[in-house]
């Protein structure tokens, strides 16, 4: 196994099957601690890095097997910087670790395809038994969140859209380009969604502007293409 300079594989020497983990946070302490608590059980730190900015060549260096991943972080954040890397072609599993407990965090995690959820202040061995059953292929979120799991598994492939240019829109925008899919006016969106009318709009526009387009019908066009229909 390849060792990587200054990490404690390195210097504790080669950890055979030991599971790679590489850790992605931008604070210093937090960051130093983790890696000092994961080696202490037997897990093989084999690269970090304070963002998500310089962390693709490194991980395409050390080949871990899971990366952990903060959401919060300056310049580029934990959820942009999973969408880069599923697009720069990462396939291990990348869970999130963070102290977010907002559910739009969650789904979006999701949706761009993290493998588990999971917050900062759990137990130490939490943490490592939640890594070995992602590392064999489970999916894994915080107990809180189990009934946000549930329900993203049941809405169904059209909960994953297969444009990357739709990467750009928050789950509540691709929500409504749903419904926009399905014809339906902002009047009818708002009602069925359980806000105003006015923000509706809103959130139009800004689906508009990230994909680009000049009218609701091409987004409309859109949803259809990409299967974001609601309707049977």
């Amino acid at each position: 196994m390849a060792h990587v300079p200054g990490t404690r594989i390195d210097q504790q020497g080669d950890r055979g099957g030991a599971m790679k983990v590489f850790l992605i946070d931008d604070h210093a302490l937090f960051r130093g601690g983790l890696e000092h608590l994961l080696v202490r059980r037997g897990i093989a730190v084999v690269g970090t890095a304070s963002d998500g900015e310089g962390a693709l060549q490194r991980i395409q260096e050390v080949l871990p097997e899971i990366i952990l991943l903060d959401i919060r972080m300056p310049t580029v954040g934990g959820i942009k910087t999973l969408k880069n890397l599923r697009a720069e072609g990462v396939t291990v599993p990348i869970v999130m670790l963070t102290t977010s407990s907002e559910e739009e965090d969650l789904v979006a995690s999701l949706r761009f395809g993290a493998q588990g959820y999971l917050l900062k202040d759990m137990e130490p061995d939490g943490l490592v038994d939640a890594l070995a059953r992602i590392e064999a292929g489970q999916m894994v979120v915080a107990p809180e969140f189990a009934p946000v799991l549930a329900r993203f598994i049941q809405s169904g492939p059209q909960a994953l859209p297969t444009s990357h240019a739709f990467s750009e829109l928050t789950p509540r925008e691709l929500e409504i380009l749903g419904h926009l899919g399905d014809g339906q006016s902002n009047k009818v969106i708002a009602r069925d969604l359980g806000i105003s009318e006015g923000t509706v709009k809103l959130h139009v526009k800004a689906i508009l502007r990230k994909l680009k387009l000049g009218s609701r019908v091409q987004a409309a066009i859109r949803s259809v293409e990409e299967g974001l229909g609601r309707k049977e």
